[in-house]
């Protein structure tokens, strides 16, 4: 019998269709008297057409979330707060919004309502990855979890294809690294393999049509069960990795988890026998790395971090902050197959077990 340790996580998840209605009950629900509306540059005009909905619950709108949760972004948006007395948080958007949240919430432990419109997945964890000078660094906390989340399939249909591809692999990405992480135990095995199902059959069908509303449940449902992933066990080399190339080169985050995924799972592989075969029955494939490598494909993914942003000097530089302060990994790390694994997803080659 396996040893295991079990950590849930005790969040509030409402999933359905046109469930964004349920918001300001579950504001009330909460005791809030005067909530900060949360977003993008990108989302703004939602977020303040939201906030018209909540009248004098609304303390504002801060619609400056960016991407890898820069500390100078959560001290200006900490300003807002406490200019506009405000006593909760509604996040609405992808894993940028929900990270500036869980910052704030870090500080101050104001209760926080994620409303996800992408598959990031982080909005069930109570991990944070915040950047500072070129460096992102992750803490665990209970005051990071979320006290609410609001799935709405509605919200996810205008999503565009190419960022639905890309969001759905980071998602997978997390539900993967679950089924061997240090903390790996029954009950997230079974929710990773239904979860990584999910969204491989879900994604190629929303490359195609992006309108299909059943291949879009299938995905937030994939996605819902990928965070629980994440929040409850430990990460290893793959989000090591997507966390130093991220936050030293400022690449676009879903991207990032995309193209190293398949080498990441490559080179764990050969330590992680178990995880291996609930892959290859999930996946129906003998080869699990290199059917992600395909799946990034058919969704029209970019598959090279040269692709994305990363410079070719860079990758002595990635190689050597990847172990620094590594993550615990099921395969020691060794500087010289690392190296291998970064200059292989930069070049955009398949990988290599």
């Amino acid at each position: 019998m396996q040893n295991f340790i079990y950590n849930g996580q005790p969040a509030r998840v409402v999933f359905g269709s046109g469930t964004i209605a349920r918001l300001p009950e579950e504001i009330e629900r909460l005791g809030l008297r005067r909530v900060l509306i949360l977003a993008t540059p990108q989302q703004a005009a939602d977020a303040r057409h939201l906030a018209d909905t909540f009248g004098d619950r609304a303390a504002g709108v801060y619609a400056k979330a960016t991407m890898h949760t820069p500390v100078s972004v959560t001290e200006d948006a900490m300003r807002e707060v406490a200019e506009r007395e405000a006593d909760g948080l509604v996040a609405v958007g992808g894993g940028s919004t929900t990270g500036l949240a869980k910052a704030i919430a870090l500080r101050t432990d104001l209760p926080q309502i994620v409303v996800p419109t992408t598959y990031a997945g982080s909005e069930m964890t109570p991990i944070l990855g915040e950047t500072k000078d070129g460096v992102k660094v992750t803490q665990s906390s209970p005051k990071i979890l979320p006290e609410v989340v609001i799935y709405d399939v509605d919200l996810t249909m205008t999503l565009p294809a190419a960022m639905s591809g890309v969001s759905g692999m980071n998602a997978i990405a997390h539900a993967i690294e679950a089924l061997y992480a240090r903390e790996s135990n029954p009950v997230i095995g079974l929710m990773a393999a239904e979860a990584i199902g999910a969204l491989a059959d879900a994604l190629p069908v929303i490359a195609g049509e992006p309108q299909d509303r059943e291949a879009r449940s299938r995905a937030l449902y994939g996605a819902w069960l990928c965070g629980i992933c994440l929040g409850s066990v430990g990460m290893a080399l793959h989000h090591k990795l997507c966390h130093t190339l991220g936050g030293t080169f400022d690449l676009p985050h879903a991207e990032t988890h995309t193209v190293v995924l398949p080498h990441a799972l490559a080179y764990n592989a050969p330590a992680v026998p178990a995880a291996m075969a609930k892959l290859r029955a999930v996946l129906k494939t003998d080869d699990p790395a290199t059917a992600l490598y395909d799946l990034a494909e058919r969704i029209g993914a970019k598959r090279a971090l040269s692709q994305i942003g990363m410079p070719e000097n860079g990758i002595d530089l990635a190689a050597d902050r990847a172990l620094a302060n590594p993550y615990w990994n099921p395969r020691a790390l060794e500087r010289e197959p690392i190296r291998a694994l970064i200059a292989r997803a930069h070049a955009g080659e398949p990988p290599q077990t």
